[in-house]
């Protein structure tokens, strides 16, 4: 079995084959037959999405922070629109939106793409949303030693817009504020007055 389609870092594992198989029983549980040709491939090809889109479930995405500057900057550092995907644990199907992340420096100051990174691993497995806004702002917090993190997240949701109530038009907005972001309410206003402004 080729390497990319069974992922194993020491805690778990994306089997490819299981995924597969299982696959398979969905087609023939719908009542479709898994073995016409527009069919045969469909269960390799899913089993590769999930080990792609739930790739960052048997990754740590703290490593992305160890490495940091020593800088004597105390201002705001933001980073908005940060673009996601991921996937709904409820109903297994995606989440997609945008992240913006505030923090604010205590001596140091981590390479811009990190945060990006952080967030494709973090999303990159089963979440809700709140989960993921939390955890985010979270690992900042504690790896950065910030004085403050603010971590805004937006996204539609499919779960909402293709079943049950169907409204496409809807998006879910969620925060989480660390230090002081959640204690001073300047710099609370100040990071949402940047995220707003549009270019």
């Amino acid at each position: 079995m080729p390497e990319q389609e069974v992922k194993d870092n020491g805690r778990g594992r994306i089997d490819h084959e299981k995924i597969a198989d299982a696959v398979r029983q969905i087609l023939s549980a719908v009542g479709e037959d898994p073995d016409r040709e527009g069919l045969r491939e469909t269960p390799d090809r899913v089993a590769r999405m999930y080990a792609e889109l739930l790739g960052g479930l048997h990754k740590d995405p703290a490593v992305h922070l160890k490495k940091f500057f020593t800088q004597k900057y105390d201002e705001m550092v933001v980073v908005k629109e940060i673009r996601f995907s991921s996937m709904c644990e409820h109903h297994m199907l995606p989440f997609t939106g945008t992240i913006h992340i505030g923090y604010l420096p205590n001596g140091r100051i981590v390479g811009l793409s990190k945060l990006a990174r952080v967030v494709d691993e973090v999303s990159q497995r089963l979440q809700v949303q709140e989960r993921m806004t939390e955890e985010i702002a979270d690992l900042l917090m504690t790896e950065l030693d910030a004085k403050g993190v603010a971590v805004v997240v937006e996204a539609a949701h499919m779960c909402m817009i293709i079943r049950g109530i169907k409204k496409p038009a809807s998006a879910c907005v969620t925060s989480a504020m660390r230090g002081a972001f959640r204690n001073l309410q300047p710099t609370r206003a100040e990071f949402l007055s940047l995220i707003r402004q549009r270019d």
